[in-house]
């Protein structure tokens, strides 16, 4: 029995010792399934918090620096690239390709509202060209006072609503649309006052012997005016806009100086980048109302070959705008004109009034009815022998009416010639932020 006995205390014992062996191996097992399991499930949690992270907060952040290159986008929560690199990966190229398929839809949206506003101001530049003929010709077929100082209101408004539909198909990828002969330095910004609201109070001095080449008059003109514009519209309506000219060895730089709400070092930034003209212009940025002087300034200064800044304050606490213009862009003086005789210095304004002609238009009284050609124009004919005056007799003095008409004329003739296309929306003077502040 007792070998019996010891055999059996030797396989009771083998099996122990196997069964221990087996349990020590599948607790083993175990510790590393869990381990697994804990380091699946942490990945597990990591995806699922970036995933929410990608949605919730990464991709808004970064459409909305899209549009606002300031927008800071936010990283993911954890260090992907070592903790789950193929994951990492996978969420770089989501967010590759929503940040590209999204500035395409952009730059799409961008053009095509580029070529509808473009297309729109094609047609109110056409209807304020035909616009200023009629009152072109109404203003030489009236010579009343009170009718001429209308016209040139009108041919004033007209004259900005003009500039304003330029500018903005100039930002859509339009040229200026006016050829222009070189002019001087003087008559370029006479031409840019000549299209904003506050003319009167733009102030000039010191005008320099030079001129502007014929291809680079129009776009410096309607930078000008979008600078004086501004400059007027955000200032006092007591105070003047100042313009002088500083020769340099390689061009001659025009200073706009204002006395209004001086800009600070953000709008300054954002200012320099509309006026370098490097990038794009998205129309979809500039503001509601849209604010599109500099940025004009910007696209056309690119173009052409001057600069424009706006990086030091006036004199008067406001902003100085400065355009320099190149020597490349400039020529000799143009010779000056001989003045259009007026109506109050031709042979008629000095010889007596003739007598009134009986085929006048009469008016329901019975009287005579005054016209241009009656008064001023209207030729003597072989029938219509002129009174003759008495000797000795002083000659009647020219009316009033007629010396007003004749200087408005002359006033009329000089801001056409010195004006070619059109601008500014009708908003009262008055303190306001800057072309760039909300």
């Amino acid at each position: 029995m007792e070998p019996f006995l010891l055999a059996a205390l030797v396989v009771v014992a083998g099996a122990g010792i196997a069964a221990a062996a087996l349990l020590a191996r599948q607790r083993r097992e175990t510790a590393d399934l869990r381990a697994q399991n804990a380091v699946l499930a942490r990945g597990l949690d990591l995806r699922e918090r970036e995933l929410r992270h990608l949605a919730d907060v990464r991709l808004p952040e970064l459409m909305e620096s899209l549009h606002n290159p300031g927008v800071r986008v936010t990283g993911p929560l954890h260090d992907l690239d070592r903790e789950a690199p193929a994951f990492g990966q996978a969420m770089r190229t989501v967010t590759e390709l929503f940040a590209g398929s999204a500035a395409r839809v952009r730059e799409r949206a961008d053009l095509s509202a580029k070529s509808t506003l473009r297309a729109m101001m094609r047609a109110v530049q056409s209807l304020a060209n035909e616009q200023q003929l009629a009152i072109s010709d109404m203003q030489e077929r009236h010579d009343d006072p009170d009718v001429l100082e209308g016209l040139l209101r009108v041919d004033h408004m007209n004259a900005q609503l003009g500039r304003r539909a330029q500018a903005t198909a100039v930002l859509c990828g339009s040229w200026p649309g006016q050829q222009r002969s070189a002019s001087s330095m003087s008559d370029v910004v006479r031409g840019a006052t000549s299209r904003i609201r506050d003319y009167l109070r733009v102030n000039m001095q010191g005008p320099v012997n030079a001129a502007v080449t014929s291809r680079a008059v129009e776009p410096i003109v309607l930078t000008l005016a979008e600078l004086l514009d501004n400059a007027a519209r955000h200032s006092r309506p007591d105070t003047t806009v100042e313009v002088n000219f500083q020769s340099t060895h390689n061009g001659v730089a025009i200073m706009i100086d204002d006395a209004g709400v001086a800009m600070d070092a953000e709008e300054l930034q954002r200012a320099a980048d509309l006026l370098s003209g490097d990038a794009s212009v998205d129309i979809h940025r500039l503001g509601d109302p849209p604010r599109v002087g500099f940025a004009v300034a910007g696209v056309l200064a690119a173009r052409y070959g001057f600069r424009v800044s706006v990086d030091t304050r006036s004199p008067y606490g406001g902003v100085r705008a400065v355009v320099f213009v190149p020597s490349t862009l400039l020529t000799d003086v143009p010779g000056e004109r001989a003045p259009e005789p007026s109506a109050a210095s031709g042979p008629v304004a000095e010889s007596p009034a003739p007598a009134a002609p009986t085929d006048l238009p009469a008016t329901p009284g019975g009287l005579p009815k005054r016209t241009r050609v009656a008064v001023a124009e209207r030729p003597t004919g072989e029938h219509e022998p002129p009174a003759e005056p008495d000797a000795g007799a002083q000659p009647p003095p020219l009316r009033p009416a007629r010396e007003t008409a004749a200087g408005l004329g002359a006033w009329q003739r000089g801001t056409r010639s010195g004006r070619a296309a059109t601008p500014s929306d009708g908003e009262g003077p008055g303190i306001e932020s800057k072309d760039l502040r909300p």
